[in-house]
């Protein structure tokens, strides 16, 4: 007992020495201290490795989804997803992937989970970092009410331009034009020149036109109509006069203002490949132009006002019967609604006869329809021929008018796309004004027409990440 007690007296006094004792203090705490940055420092490594390793896996994973939701992908879409994972070295990490696909679209989804060894956080009984990456891409084709505006007016004839038109356009058809797209996409085609032929289904479908020939089939929108996207179903539209105001011989009636051949005419609400194509491969140069013309009916066919004509075209056989309810109300969130529209030049004058002197009666729309107008009046009116027509549109006018439509049809929600085709300062500065923002226009020289409208069609599939 007196052995322990003893031994128990030493340790106290050691300790008691110990504690009053400050030699090599100052080296023990330094040695705390660089622990402790060593460790923090270490576990700062190990988390910045496992971020590394996180933001690989992530960024293969987000790639392998993208790839795999695209449409046009025929690979099978998780046959895709394991591949980018197996030549990026990561196939070890990938823990799932999920594909859902219906007629008009795909979702892929992936989930996969890193492992990241650690160095000085084991110190600490953490031996690895566990981070996890989750992916999904959706390609989906919702419905979508596109008008096409093609300029076909006499420049067109210049350079090939009209040849690259066609291609264009073509090319635009085909690629939103397939099997999973089936009554989802319309597509309205919307030549235009001096003036827009809507056509004798359009225009016999119309609720209240003034009717004069069967000899053409414009329509005369008023001023105020401009400043609205639809058509005014309480207004009696008039008909546009049936002659030709371009100089030539006095039996010259091939160039009348309204374009007259079929081919000329409004396509309304397709899906069929093969007619559209058939149109656009027909398409010549004529006349003047009139861009705020060909704008107006484009969203006149995508405004709800619309709807009973389109009822109207489908009782006659000229619209696919898929299409009824079109066009969509603006507020119907699961269709989209767009123009595109072309132009090589600017808006042009236009030239109409004075009603009062020499287009009053049915005789009279008879004898235009066989007489050049301009070169009768050199021969019968001893060049006093001012007082036989009037310019109805100037170009300064024409553009305060695609102005009013543009802004009209924007205001609806309708997106819009310019294609300036060879066009010099003053008409891309107002077609760029019509488009819906400065990246949804595109000037263009030669066969860049094509990239143009290929490039509108691929980014109305709207391909995206959706996490």
């Amino acid at each position: 007992m007196k052995n322990n007690e003893f031994v128990a007296s030493v340790l106290s006094f050691s300790l008691r020495q110990a504690a009053r004792d400050e030699r090599g203090s100052a080296t023990i705490l330094a040695l705390v201290f660089i622990s402790l940055t060593l460790l923090v420092g270490g576990i700062g490594v190990d988390l910045m490795r496992s971020e590394m390793d996180r933001t690989l896996l992530q960024n293969t994973q987000d790639r392998a989804v993208l790839a795999a939701a695209d449409l046009d992908q025929q690979l099978d879409p998780e046959a895709v997803v394991h591949d980018y994972f197996a030549k990026a070295g990561m196939s070890q990490y990938l823990n799932s992937v999920t594909v859902d696909a219906g007629l008009n679209y795909r979702i892929v989804s992936a989930n996969a989970r890193t492992v990241t060894p650690t160095q000085f956080m084991r110190f600490l009984g953490v031996d690895e970092i566990n981070a996890p990456a989750l992916s999904a891409a959706e390609e989906r084709v919702s419905k979508i009410e596109i008008s096409m505006v093609l300029d076909i007016s006499g420049s067109m004839r210049h350079n090939g331009k009209i040849a690259n038109l066609r291609d264009a356009a073509n090319t635009f058809n085909e690629t939103l034009i397939r099997d999973e797209t089936e009554n989802l996409i319309s597509i309205s085609v919307v030549p235009y020149s001096e003036h827009v032929n809507a056509g004798p289904a359009i225009f016999n479908a119309l609720p209240n036109v003034n009717n004069r020939h069967n000899l053409s089939h414009c329509v005369e929108f008023p001023d105020s109509h401009f400043t609205s996207a639809g058509l005014d179903p309480n207004h009696q539209y008039d008909q546009m006069q049936h002659f030709q105001w371009y100089y030539g011989n006095l039996y010259d009636v091939s160039n009348t203002t309204c374009p007259k051949r079929s081919y000329e005419q409004i396509q309304p609400f397709s899906q069929n490949l093969t007619a559209l194509q058939n149109q656009i491969n027909q398409l010549q140069p004529r006349a003047q132009t009139s861009i705020f013309l060909g704008v107006k009916w484009a969203a006149a066919l995508l405004d709800p006002s619309s709807r009973s004509v389109v009822t109207n075209l489908i009782n006659s056989g000229n619209v696919d019967a898929n299409f009824a309810g079109r066009p969509a109300d603006y507020s119907d969130d699961e269709t989209m609604k767009t123009i595109i529209v072309m132009t090589d030049g600017v808006n042009t004058d236009s030239y109409r006869i004075n009603e009062a002197r020499a287009y009053y009666s049915p005789s009279l729309y008879a004898h235009w329809a066989r007489f050049n107008f301009r070169t009768y009046l050199d021969y019968y009116t001893g060049g006093d021929r001012s007082r036989f027509y009037y310019r109805k549109y100037s170009g300064s006018s024409g553009d305060a008018l695609l102005n009013q439509v543009c802004t009209a049809a924007k205001d609806q929600g309708i997106v819009i796309w310019g294609v300036g085709f060879e066009v010099d300062n003053h008409g891309a500065s107002v077609l760029e004004n019509c488009a819906s923002t400065p990246s949804h226009f595109f000037r263009v020289e030669g066969v860049e027409i094509t990239e143009a409208f290929k490039s509108i069609a691929t980014q109305l599939n709207q391909l995206r990440l959706t996490q």
